[in-house]
């Protein structure tokens, strides 16, 4: 189900608590959400749709990939850079890592670390940054 977007900083500066199986719908509901927004935004995160779950979906080229209680556990090659937000107005400046290592749960809940590069990998710490509470 596609979901209004959140623009409350307040509720988007909370940090989101960890997904169980529980929150699967909230899955399939960000997923879809994204796929709605393609043309403005090319990730999300669970409380962009009003839920506090440590879940975020992006695209990987023509696919989305969702991560579940991702965590960056290695970074290297910060830079600053601009970005912007679908919940929030305007661009703003921030710094990034031009490559991570991530761990998380697919959305079976099976434990993952995958390596990330470049727009990628900023897509990505864009998004856990929403889980964990930090706005751009």
């Amino acid at each position: 189900m596609i979901r209004p977007i959140v623009h409350d900083p307040f509720f988007l500066a909370q940090k989101s608590e960890p997904a169980t199986e529980a929150d699967l719908q909230v899955v399939a509901d960000l997923t879809d959400t994204l796929r709605a927004n393609l043309d403005r935004c090319v990730g999300m995160a669970a409380n962009m749709i009003g839920e506090r779950k440590r879940i975020i979906v992006f695209c990987n080229g023509p696919m989305q990939i969702v991560m579940v209680n991702p965590h960056i556990t290695a970074k290297s090659g910060e830079y600053e850079t601009e970005e912007g937000c679908l919940s929030l107005a305007g661009i703003r400046k921030t710094k990034r890592y031009r490559k991570i290592i991530v761990a998380y749960q697919d959305q079976t809940f099976r434990n993952k670390t995958a390596s990330f590069e470049g727009v990628t990998a900023q897509i990505i710490q864009h998004e856990i940054d929403h889980c964990n509470g930090i706005l751009i």
